[in-house]
């Protein structure tokens, strides 16, 4: 009786959860290159892409911040921002960067996001706080990762959480952090003195990478080792009480909130895994994979840019082979309704890729505790899709970001946005992506290489700066981001109109490429007009 109680009060408060899917990846700072640590994250569906630059500021007693539902999808088609109260602001909070899922505060917090949905059971629609809210006030008010994980809980806890399972990977520069945060249940309401959220967070070691790929992946838990482990007071309670937890068996967090074994999310885990740890010789098959390992070797920024641009090459799984990536080697596979499904499929029958054409930015970012956090903290940010971005460092200390990155509409094809230059490349190359790919990787790879090799000596000059002006060095890192920013952008519109010509009615640079025999063949070419 009590699990249909809980059916139905789920019905009744509701659980309008849009959940899309998103692929982050956390490193500690001993399983770098340079000691920095690391996370990433594919922002994968139809969300804000504009960063805004949010300045922090010293605050009146009796001041108060305005908290909203659906900030992540601002200025979306179709989709609302909706206020839902007001609650005291904190003393003093620091700048951030706001954007669909909001990534960097100037002490370099840098936070990654992926949605797992979990249990119905849990979802109540009262809660005032969304993970993106949280990431905001996190941001704003958290000096480190630690820290924030205990201003999100704490609010969570107090105001409620209205939103659906959902994963952060957050770093500082010391550590590396993963968050896990789920609804208390249809039971609770505001006001209520019980905690309005369940959230856990593992730190892991500092020699070790991890992976979230939209399911739950924290396991048994030591609340005794305050070093590695944080939860809410009603981590076990919530579980026994909705009936997800028997309270004999050994509790693991992602059984009891988010059980989740599809291959749309452990296929990403193993891939990751397997190419930052080879020799573990992980089972792609497998249903659960290590919270965290140890990297074959260290890990580099653009090891992380060339992972997110991954579907499945070279592997089984190959997203570029076979007939359902056409003649020319499409790995993009667009949504499939359950109408249009072969009878027996009742699920997304597509391997799902790391880089997705439906992903509105990436980015990868490194935090390094040797340096002021202004220059320390570095998010490396690609618009659109990462197979065919390319990532620019804006520094935690920034001050502004180019127009073209912080405006710009979605609801029809805006030329002052950034967004739309490089979801602009990204469609045409589906046009003949064999050959579209390899330029647009001849352009992103110069870029990214002039932008790596240059930043040892950018940050030297920056650093130099900062010892008589910081206001100077934050300048300088200012102006240099936005200008590399300005020429990728200038350049991918002009990549835009070459791409036009050199793919022109199936033509490549005016000749005739037609297609590969084997695919001729596999669609009965010539069947009908043999005599």
């Amino acid at each position: 009786m009590r699990r249909v109680l809980i059916v139905l009060l789920v019905l009744f408060v509701g659980f309008g959860v849009t959940a899309m899917a998103c692929t982050s990846i956390l490193v500690g700072k001993d399983a770098s290159v340079d000691g920095s640590t690391m996370t990433t994250h594919t922002c994968d569906g139809s969300y804000d892409a504009r960063i805004q630059i949010i300045p922090g500021g010293v605050h009146e007693e009796g001041e108060t911040v305005s908290i909203y539902k659906g900030l992540c999808q601002a200025g979306i088609p179709g989709r609302t921002v909706s206020y839902v109260g007001e609650i005291p602001q904190a003393p003093v909070t620091y700048t951030y960067f706001h954007i669909g899922y909001p990534f960097m505060n100037e002490n370099q917090v840098i936070m990654g996001e992926t949605t797992w949905s979990g249990e119905r059971a849990l979802r109540n629609s009262q809660g005032w706080m969304t993970i993106e809210q949280l990431q905001v006030l996190g941001l704003q008010r958290a000096t480190t990762a630690r820290e924030a994980i205990q201003v999100m809980g704490e609010l969570a806890e107090k105001y409620g959480y209205g939103d659906g399972g959902e994963g952060l990977t957050i770093i500082d520069g010391e550590e590396a952090w993963l968050f896990e945060i789920c609804g208390p249940g249809p039971f609770w309401s505001p006001g209520s003195e019980e905690p309005g959220a369940v959230w856990v967070a593992q730190r892991i070691p500092d020699d070790h990478v991890l992976v979230h790929a939209n399911r739950s992946r924290i396991g048994e838990i030591d609340l005794e080792n305050t070093d590695y482990f944080m939860a809410s007071p009603n981590v076990y309670s919530t579980a026994k009480d909705l009936e997800l937890w028997d309270g004999q068996e050994p509790f693991v967090f992602y059984a009891a909130y988010g059980p989740k074994n599809a291959f749309y999310n452990t296929r990403r885990e193993w891939r990751v895994l397997d190419l930052l740890a080879p020799s573990l010789e992980l089972d792609p098959w497998a249903e659960r994979y290590p919270l965290s390992v140890k990297p074959d070797k260290k890990v580099s920024v653009h090891d992380l840019m060339m992972i997110k641009r991954d579907h499945y090459e070279g592997t089984e799984f190959d997203l570029t082979v076979g007939l359902a990536a056409g003649p020319f080697g499409n790995p993009n596979r667009y949504a499939t309704s359950s109408s249009q499904r072969p009878e027996g499929v009742n699920y997304d029958g597509w391997e799902r890729a790391i880089s997705m054409f439906r992903c509105s930015y990436v980015i990868v970012g490194q935090a390094r505790n040797w340096m002021p956090a202004e220059i320390g903290g570095l998010v490396w940010f690609g618009e659109d899709a990462p197979h065919s971005t390319v990532y620019i460092p804006f520094y935690a200390g920034a001050t502004s970001v180019p127009e073209s990155f912080s405006q710009g509409a979605r609801n029809f094809f805006d030329r002052s946005s950034a967004w739309w230059a490089f979801n602009h490349v990204s469609n045409l190359a589906d046009l003949r992506y064999n050959v579209a790919i390899e330029i647009i990787k001849e352009e992103y790879t110069k870029f990214e290489t002039e932008f790596l090799t240059n930043q040892p000596l950018i940050e030297k000059v920056a650093l130099e700066l900062y010892k008589s002006s910081p206001e100077a060095a934050i300048d300088f890192i200012t102006n240099y981001s936005n200008g590399l920013a300005n020429r990728v952008v200038d350049r991918w519109w002009k990549l835009a109109d070459e791409l036009i010509y050199t793919l022109n009615d199936g033509y490549v640079n005016g000749s005739t490429a037609g297609y590969p025999t084997w695919w001729l063949e596999a669609v009965g070419y010539g069947d009908t007009t043999r005599r």
